[in-house]
C-alpha cells in the first residue's frame, strides 16, 4: 500500500511540475512586456524551420536582424511598434533558433526565404525593416517582391553593389575582411564566442574605435550578450557565411531592379549621407535619410527612443 501511495505521489508531482523552458524562450520567460503581447512561433519554409516572434495589431512590419544578432536585437523597440502594428521579428535562416541549411547566405536568397515565410503567414504589402546585413536582405526583398512591400526601412549598412565593389567593401573594416576568410575566423573564435562578441560590440558603438573614438563602453547588457552567444555558439560558421557571400551580394545588387517602395534610411551619427549614397543607385524613393543622435552602429540599443519615433512616423505616413 505504501509503495502504491508513493508511486501515486510521484506521478502527481511529475504531472504538476512546470515544463522546462525551451532555449529559444529563456530570454523572454520572465519579461512581463513580452508575455503580455508577444509569442514565439516556428514555421516550416522550403525545408527550413524559421523561428520568429510576433505580437501586436495593425499593419504588418517585418524586422530582419544582422550580425551578430538575432530577432532579439529588435526587442528594445518592439513593444512600442506593436501598439500600432503587427510585428514579426525573425531569425534569419541558419541563425538564431532557426534551423536547417539555406541554399545560400547571399542576401537575394535569404530574401526569398523571408518572402516564403511572409507568404505562408498570409502577409501582403508588409513594411520590411532591416539592420546591418539584414538591411541588404530587406533591400533584396523590396527589389524582388515590390507588390508585397509597402515600405522599406534600411538601417546602417553601406549597400554592396554599384557604389562599392566587394574588394573595397572588405577594406571598410577589419571584421569584414576577417569574417570573409574560409575557416580562419572559426579556428580563432570557436572556443571563445562570448568573449569575441563582448569585445566586438563596443568597437562599432558610439565613440568606439570604428568611429575614431576610444570608448570601450558596450550598449549590450550581460544577459543580451549571453543570448547572442547562446545562438552563435551553435551557428558560428553560418554567421560568417553572411560575409563570405559578399561577392555574390555585389553581383546581385548590380543586377537587381531598383526598390521603388518609400524608403527610410537611418544611420549612425555622421554616417547618413554616406549610407544613403551607397543605397541611392538601387533605391529610387528614399524619402528621408536620418542620422541617429548619439548612436554608433547599434541604433536600436543606443537610441531606441529616436529610432522608435522615426520608424512609427515613417510607417504611418
Amino acid at each position: 500500500m505504501k509503495r502504491l501511495l508513493l508511486a501515486l505521489l510521484l506521478t502527481i508531482t511529475a504531472c504538476s511540475a512546470p515544463p522546462e523552458t525551451q532555449p529559444h524562450a529563456q530570454v523572454t520567460q520572465n519579461d512581463p512586456a513580452f508575455q503580455k503581447t508577444f509569442r514565439h512561433e516556428f514555421a516550416d519554409v522550403d525545408g527550413l524551420k524559421i523561428h520568429y516572434v510576433t505580437g501586436g495589431s495593425g499593419t504588418p512590419v517585418v524586422l530582419i536582424h544582422g550580425w551578430p544578432q538575432t530577432w532579439y536585437g529588435w526587442w528594445p523597440i518592439m513593444p512600442a511598434l506593436a501598439e500600432r502594428h503587427t510585428v514579426y521579428a525573425l531569425d534569419l535562416p541558419g541563425l538564431g533558433d532557426s534551423t536547417g541549411t539555406p541554399k545560400g547566405y547571399d542576401k537575394a536568397t535569404l530574401a526569398r526565404y523571408v518572402h516564403a515565410l511572409t507568404s505562408k503567414l498570409g502577409l501582403r504589402n508588409a513594411s520590411i525593416v532591416g539592420h546591418d546585413l539584414g538591411a541588404a536582405v530587406a533591400f533584396q526583398y523590396a527589389s524582388q517582391f515590390p507588390d508585397d512591400t509597402a515600405r522599406l526601412g534600411y538601417l546602417d549598412l553601406p549597400l554592396p553593389g554599384p557604389a562599392i565593389d566587394a574588394r573595397t567593401y572588405r577594406s571598410l573594416s577589419w571584421h569584414i575582411a576577417f569574417h570573409s576568410q574560409r575557416e580562419v575566423p572559426e579556428a580563432i573564435v570557436r572556443n571563445d564566442v562570448r568573449d569575441y562578441l563582448k569585445l566586438f560590440y563596443p568597437q562599432v558603438a558610439y565613440q568606439g574605435s570604428a568611429f575614431g573614438g576610444t570608448s570601450t563602453k558596450s550598449p549590450f547588457a550581460d544577459d543580451e550578450i549571453d543570448e547572442y552567444a547562446r545562438t552563435y555558439d551553435k551557428s558560428l560558421s553560418n554567421g560568417f557565411e553572411l560575409y563570405r557571400a559578399l561577392d555574390q551580394d555585389v553581383r546581385d545588387t548590380e543586377a537587381a531592379k531598383p526598390a521603388q517602395a518609400p524608403t527610410l534610411v537611418m544611420a549612425a551619427e555622421g554616417q547618413a549621407k554616406a549610407i544613403a549614397g551607397t543605397a541611392a543607385p538601387r533605391m529610387t524613393n528614399i524619402v528621408q535619410a536620418l542620422e541617429v543622435p548619439h548612436a554608433g552602429h547599434w541604433l536600436v540599443e543606443e537610441n531606441p527612443e529616436f529610432v522608435t519615433a522615426e520608424l512609427l512616423r515613417f510607417l504611418s505616413s
